[in-house]
């Protein structure tokens, strides 16, 4: 189990031995933060009572050593009140607790999937909680529909020492990170890793190493990291995601990700492979 995880109990209502709750404001995809801190935390109950806010809706989002954590949802052009700030949900990719990232994404997830998922795709009727799981059911037609989750894949393709970083439209200025795209229906993780590097920069590969995985709500994906080995071909990019493409000596490597994000976990255990060898 990720160490992420070993202390999450992520049922659908808290478990007996809470201490505490935690509350995640979301106002769309910004969280409401304290002014003053440096480093952000999530508000304790009597702090939110304290704010005196409207709630659109208020979900259970799971424990966090013996912790229960509550997603708000707040109306989208709500100011934030005294002494608070709305900082971007993408704010958290450079936060090196990956718990906190993990729990903010999980909430503005779950709001986002109860606030489009209101009337059923089949008949029309009004949908409401499930009894048993976290899902969304019919009352007419009793279709069930559970949130949304999209497979994506993403991987660090090396070549002895060097490593293939690329940047996308859609990057920062002067960033570069490993491919990534999602998970087509029918295909398998390993067939898209394969497809989406021909697809991407034109080459083949092979040995494909499975590393982990990071939820990701931008805006509800599961990314699937792979390792993989240069097989043959040159860099093509005639994909329109990608703008540039190139291998870069593990010692002279170009601005990348952060560690929060998968993209830097692959980059940083590659490198520390590397030096371990």
């Amino acid at each position: 189990m990720s160490k992420m995880l070993e202390h999450f109990d992520l049922g659908l209502n808290p478990p007996l031995e809470v201490t505490r709750d935690f509350y995640f404001v979301y106002c769309g995809y910004s969280i409401l933060s304290r002014a003053a801190d440096a480093k952000w935390s999530p508000l304790l109950e009597q702090e939110w009572r304290a704010l005196a806010v409207v709630a659109q809706s208020k979900h259970y989002i799971g424990a966090w050593h013996r912790t229960a954590c509550y997603a708000i949802e707040l109306e989208l052009v709500t100011p934030a009140p005294a002494g608070y700030e709305w900082i971007s949900l993408r704010h958290f990719i450079r936060n090196p607790d990956d718990a906190l990232f993990a729990l903010a994404g999980r909430g503005v997830q779950i709001i986002e999937w109860h606030r489009t998922h209101r009337y059923c795709g089949q008949c029309g009727g009004e949908l409401a909680a499930h009894s048993v799981d976290r899902a969304r059911e019919c009352l007419s037609c009793k279709r069930t529909f559970y949130p949304r989750l999209s497979p994506c894949i993403i991987v660090l393709v090396t070549r002895g020492e060097l490593l293939l970083l690329a940047r996308g439209d859609h990057h920062p200025e002067g960033m570069y990170s490993t491919l990534a795209g999602f998970i087509e229906p029918g295909e398998t993780a390993e067939h898209a890793v394969h497809r989406e590097v021909r697809e991407e920069v034109g080459i083949e590969i092979s040995n494909l190493e499975y590393w982990g995985s990071q939820p990701w709500p931008f805006p509800h994906q599961l990314m699937l990291g792979f390792y993989a080995e240069y097989k043959q071909g040159e860099l093509i990019f005639e994909d329109e995601e990608i703008t540039e493409a190139d291998w870069w000596h593990y010692q002279k490597l170009p601005q990348h990700p952060p560690e929060s994000t998968i993209s830097g976990k692959l980059i940083r255990d590659y490198l520390d492979r590397i030096r371990r060898n």
